[in-house]
């Protein structure tokens, strides 16, 4: 059984009992970590396609150590111009080895908590907003319409009813909503 897998920004193919090294994860080694973005499993007979990720799918690893990896050499050069640069940096790495892959029956709690959360938020956030637009309206009707511009005029107009403003001119404009 083998199950593809996301793991801080990149795919790994994982099977039970493998060690990896992933970009450096932000816990403690020794302690166990779970991801839900799988993408693929394969359990010999079957092989389910997630589409992105497949739900309720879960790999639990545990990270063994921290490390950096091998020198990597970056040499930059322009032939006959006298400009060669050479840099190199180790990459931070976690070492992890894969403990379980679960198909199915995996707790993902922060997703629902949010996805109830923000329905919430948007009805309230949407009450004032409607509370707040008949106000503007009022303040654009007595303002003095020739410092609006032409655009604003027609969009007034339009709100009113009147026919014939994409002909009209500025002052006709104010003249029609006067």
């Amino acid at each position: 059984m083998y199950a593809i897998v996301e793991i801080a920004g990149h795919q790994f193919k994982v099977e039970k009992d493998q060690k990896v090294f992933v970009n450096r994860l932000a816990t403690e080694e020794g302690k166990k970590v779970s991801f839900d973005n799988v993408l693929l499993i394969d359990d010999g007979n079957n092989v389910t396609l997630g589409a992105p990720a497949i739900d309720g799918a879960q790999v639990s690893a545990k990270v063994l150590k921290h490390l950096k990896g091998d020198k990597v050499i970056v040499f930059k050069k322009k032939r006959r111009k006298g400009y060669r640069v050479k840099n190199g940096h180790r990459q931070s790495l976690s070492e992890i080895v894969i403990e379980s892959i679960v198909a199915s029956g995996a707790k993902k709690a922060s997703p629902v908590k949010t996805e109830k959360a923000a329905p919430k938020k948007e009805t309230k956030k949407a009450e004032p907003k409607a509370e707040a637009k008949p106000a503007a309206k009022v303040e654009e009707e007595t303002q003095d319409l020739s410092k609006m511009t032409v655009a604003q005029l027609k969009e007034m107009a339009k709100a009113k009813g009147i026919e014939g403003i994409s002909s009209m001119k500025k002052a006709d404009l104010i003249a029609a909503l006067s």
